[in-house]
């Protein structure tokens, strides 16, 4: 009798580079514009102030609002995309940032602009996780922590926008004006995520990047999100790198994202647009130390020590930065480009917490340090603008409280503080040496 003949299983080829970088691009450019959106009151916070009649604390908490909805809406969105896929998240972020950035540009009332925030917020929160899960579905193994570093320099690259470019173009034609300007962008962006990004190469007839583990996708359930993220905490790593991220992030983006720009006209007696330029350029040390930091340890075979080590530097540079005497503005502003330089090891924390856990998580544990990231300027610039507002003396110029050199100190030696947590945190991680984890916690 004979055998049947069996049917041979497809062999699909990879997608073609230039298709695997366009699809990853969409989401990364999203994730530019939220970053813009997340830091462009820094370089407005005395029209802001003005126009709202709001103090250095209510302003604070302003920011802040985009870091609590950014935070609640990252455990969520690991598991979402786990289960749905990028594709329908990136839309779905995409229309309520547009609608939220309408909202805070439209609106006379403090209340309903915290409420267009807290949107923008809650929108952008899905652009970083699904430009790793792109990366993970479109792009080789191998490619990981650089593809995280440029994702990341082109994050701070939107920063780099909402300094000196936005500072000018509010000047020019008013900050309401140039915020509806921004969601249009936003729109685009919508557009051509609807037009250009698939879940997954498979989706076109190509082969997929993915590990097997990822290619099968679960149902969601509330009891699934609480589990996903019980199970990643039993990982020492993984709460060892949540809280260390928060220190680099969170001082990074305290100052250039809110409180940097005032401190620097305070100290120095320099125009906005000079005070955003050292911001600006703190910022692109940073946008180009990431990718360089993410290939190094790629190269290196290790995590740990040039993690550590830019924390080293970080906690260094910021305290000569904000505490040494007798520094003019150029001294100053290359102290400060060293600094944002040494953060930019923050990189690291991704592939190195991906590494920590089982691969099925990886939706997951991308969110929950994701989270790490943001709880940092979440607990910085609220509470650096309440101890403003409580070593105020009164001085006001125009109608806006004007606070001391003296009070912007007091108020960074949170950043010093966390920094120097940080550091401990990450000695005590434990070496990846860039091999995923296949066993579960003992």
């Amino acid at each position: 009798m004979a055998t049947p003949a069996t049917t041979p299983m497809p062999v699909w080829p990879l997608p073609p580079r230039t298709r695997s970088l366009i699809v990853w691009a969409v989401p990364a450019v999203f994730y530019l514009a939220g970053f813009y959106l997340r830091v462009s009151p820094a370089v407005m916070t005395t029209e802001l102030m003005r126009d709202f009649g709001i103090s250095a604390g209510s302003l604070g908490n302003f920011s802040a609002i985009y870091f609590y909805a950014y935070i609640l809406m990252q455990i969520p969105t690991g598991v979402l995309v786990d289960s749905l896929g990028a594709r329908w998240l990136l839309l779905a972020g995409g229309t309520l940032a547009a609608a939220g950035t309408v909202l805070f540009g439209l609106t006379d009332n403090f209340f309903l602009a915290c409420v267009g925030r807290g949107m923008v917020g809650t929108g952008t929160a899905v652009a970083w996780v699904v430009t790793l899960n792109i990366a993970t579905h479109w792009l080789p193994e191998t490619w990981f922590a650089l593809f995280a570093g440029l994702g990341l320099f082109m994050g701070n690259v939107g920063a780099l926008v909402a300094q000196v470019p936005l500072r000018l173009a509010v000047n020019r034609f008013e900050w309401r004006a140039v915020i509806l300007a921004s969601a249009l962008v936003v729109v685009a962006i919508v557009g051509a995520a609807w037009a250009v990004v698939r879940n997954d190469p498979t989706d076109e007839g190509f082969a997929t990047y993915a590990p097997l583990a990822l290619r099968r996708r679960d149902r969601l359930s509330i009891g699934g999100i609480a589990r996903g993220f019980k199970d990643i905490f039993a990982f020492k790593n993984t709460w060892l790198i949540f809280l260390a991220q928060g220190g680099l992030v969170g001082s990074i983006l305290s100052f250039t994202g809110l409180w940097g720009p005032p401190y620097v006209r305070t100290r120095f007696s320099v125009q906005p647009t000079t005070a955003a330029a050292v911001c600006s350029i703190m910022i692109v040390c940073w946008a180009v130390a990431s990718p360089l930091f993410g290939y190094a340890s790629d190269r290196l075979g290790l995590r740990k020590p040039l993690y550590l080590g830019g924390a080293i530097v970080a906690l260094s540079g910021w305290t000569v930065l904000l505490y040494a005497p007798g520094f003019g503005l150029v001294p100053f502003t290359v102290a400060g480009a060293v600094t944002a330089f040494a953060t930019g090891a923050v990189i690291i924390g991704f592939p190195f917490a991906k590494e920590s856990v089982p691969i099925r998580f990886l939706g997951t544990i991308t969110g929950a340090i994701n989270m790490g990231n943001m709880v940092g300027p979440t607990v910085l610039q609220p509470a650096i603008g309440q101890i403003l507002d409580a070593r105020w003396n009164g001085t006001l110029a125009n109608g806006v409280r004007v606070y001391s050199l003296e009070s912007y100190q007091t108020g960074f030696l949170l950043i010093v503080g966390w920094l120097t947590f940080t550091c401990v945190l990450i000695a005590l991680t434990t070496e990846t040496r860039c091999r995923s984890l296949s066993a579960e916690p003992s």
